[in-house]
């Protein structure tokens, strides 16, 4: 399993962790938007006047309104990336990343808008009379790349596991046992029966359920939001000036306490912009492929509005929490995850400016690097080390009050083996002051606020409501990729297993998919964006008629008035 989960690690470096592949994604939704004359401007208010059904047409064909079918989008985008994602880029690349999350948002919203234009012109109806629509659509009907189009289906198919389903479900089993005691496999049994009880219905009540969801789970987020912002309102000018100041001076030195390269900066706040929007990797339109629309630009349009509403507004607000809350450069008591945990040689203090540098260069992998993984034993009494010459880091700070703890609560006492910075006994568990991360760090911010302790509460809530309307939203995803591969008899037997999933993962680890969907994400993303492109002097002239057509219906309309 550990050697599988390596390789996919080692294929996802020359995909989605590789440098080129940001530029990619952002050269795309530049080139679109200087082509098309930023329609993410210029089309942004007759987006939410499409939206609102101002323009809807009696007779159309499709299965949900746009305000639906823009909902049940937003449900697949804002989930744990909004929570745990923006934070993870803080930590990772420091108040810089979340700048490079709102340029890819500004862009992602003229790449939607094609996407989602040339999936819906391309769509089809099924056997059962539902539409079905998507990038593999018009990358087969158009384009005639049929092969294009299966690893298209295939790995959204896989996504919809990695993505929307296993991982979601097992952060929310987590949240709520560490928040309200209860256990993962209950939480996993009762979601899954509400899930089952949704996507079974299809289309017509995942879009039901969504357009539900998302405003009551977008105001209880916002208003926990903005009660820790403007409890912290001096800090609000200090933290757009860090966003700013780390972004055009290329220092994102403050990415993880510790530091972290421009670049590395850089690359987290795409990678996670994408992971939260979902711009560009073709997801979205199969849901906009269903709204009841037969002007294909109506419905580009007010996907327009999908990237601003989850990045430039969740995520935001996300990210200002974290940031005039103070709390993500601070340490925090916590229980360490080994896979946060590194043990050098030698004794490092990260107050003093010398320590600070070679662990700098120790974890960002620089060639100026000269501290070594720690090999050797560590002498234990009562919980407290009492050996020296080694350095535990954890999620990239140097860990203070560490205790080392067995069998439930009992303090450690005895010889503990450290190969190649490793902890070789399963059954410790290590307490100490560390920075954090992901949701954690979310959760932690939230209670900095008016709301006090009682704001933390808002992250596990906000993190059910959003990964479950999430894992909704990517049900139907795989749905229609099943739909195309192998026709309606396929769509009952993946939502069955889609189900099975979901219970099983949360209580059950996830690594494995969850890399999976990595590599999953990019076949998806590459392949979208170089049909779009293949297909940008079509969208230009789709995007033409439309108007032509639409201000000649206005004339008409003041002509009878």
């Amino acid at each position: 399993m550990e050697a599988i989960n390596n390789f996919l690690l080692l294929l996802d470096s020359y995909l989605g962790s590789a440098a080129y592949f940001p530029y990619i994604l952002l050269g795309v939704g530049i080139f679109f938007t200087l082509y098309l004359g930023f329609p993410q401007i210029r089309f942004f208010g007759h987006a939410w006047k499409v939206v609102t059904g101002k323009f809807d047409k009696k007779g159309a064909q499709g299965d949900t309104s746009h305000f639906q079918a823009l909902s049940t989008a937003l449900s697949g985008t804002v989930g744990t990336g909004n929570i745990g994602g923006v934070a993870l880029a803080i930590f990772l690349g420091g108040p810089a990343a979340l700048f490079w999350m709102w340029v890819t948002a500004f862009l992602g919203m003229t790449t939607k808008f094609v996407e989602v234009t040339l999936s819906h012109k391309y769509r089809v109806k099924t056997e059962d009379g539902t539409m079905a629509g998507g990038p593999m659509y018009y990358m087969d009907r158009r384009l005639n790349m049929k092969w294009l189009a299966v690893i298209f289906a295939i790995a959204t198919i896989i996504s919809s596991f990695g993505t929307g389903n296993m991982p979601q479900i097992n952060n929310i089993a987590q949240s709520m046992e560490m928040s309200f005691g209860f256990d993962p496999m209950l939480t996993g049994g009762v979601l899954a029966i509400l899930l089952a009880m949704v996507i079974i219905g299809g289309i017509k009540r995942i879009a039901a359920v969504t357009s539900k969801i998302v405003p009551i789970m977008g105001v209880l987020y916002v208003i926990g939001a903005l009660s820790v912002i403007f409890y912290n309102v001096d800090q609000i000018g200090p933290s757009f000036a860090a966003i700013f100041t780390d972004a055009f001076t290329g220092s994102a030195a403050t990415g993880g306490f510790l530091g972290a390269t421009f670049a590395y900066a850089f690359n987290r706040g795409v990678n996670r912009g994408l992971f939260s929007n979902e711009a560009g990797q073709g997801s979205a339109p199969i849901a906009h492929a269903s709204a009841r629309a037969d002007e294909p630009v109506s419905e580009g349009l007010v996907s327009i509005l999908e990237p601003f509403i989850d990045t430039i507004i969740v995520c935001t607000l996300t990210g200002l929490v974290i940031l005039s809350s103070g709390v993500w450069n601070q340490k925090h008591e916590n229980t360490f995850s080994r896979t946060d945990l590194e043990i050098v040689a030698g004794n490092y203090n990260d107050s003093v400016d010398a320590d600070r540098t070679a662990l700098y260069h120790y974890l960002n992998g620089t060639d100026e690097n000269t501290i070594e993984k720690f090999t050797g034993t560590i002498q234990v009494r009562d919980g407290a080390a009492v050996s020296n010459g080694y350095t535990l880091l954890h999620a990239r700070s140097v860990a203070e009050n560490v205790r080392f703890i067995v069998a439930g609560e009992d303090p450690y006492t005895g010889t503990l083996r450290i190969d190649n910075g490793r902890l070789m006994k399963e059954d410790i568990v290590i307490v100490g002051e560390s920075l954090v991360h992901s949701a954690a760090l979310t959760s932690i911010a939230f209670s900095n606020g008016f709301l006090g302790s009682a704001g933390e509460y808002i992250v596990p809530i906000s993190l059910m409501l959003f990964a479950f309307s999430t894992a909704i939203a990517w049900s139907y995803y795989g749905d229609r990729a099943v739909v195309y591969l192998f026709g309606q008899k396929g769509v009952m037997p993946y939502r069955i297993i889609y189900v099975a999933g979901f219970f099983v993962a949360s209580f059950a680890d996830t690594t494995l998919v969850w890399t999976l969907s990595y590599v999953a994400i990019v076949l998806m993303t590459l392949p979208n964006l170089l049909g779009i492109m293949l297909l940008r002097r079509e969208m230009k002239d789709t995007v033409k008629a439309y108007w032509q057509d639409f201000d000649a219906e206005q004339a008409k309309k003041k002509e009878q008035e």
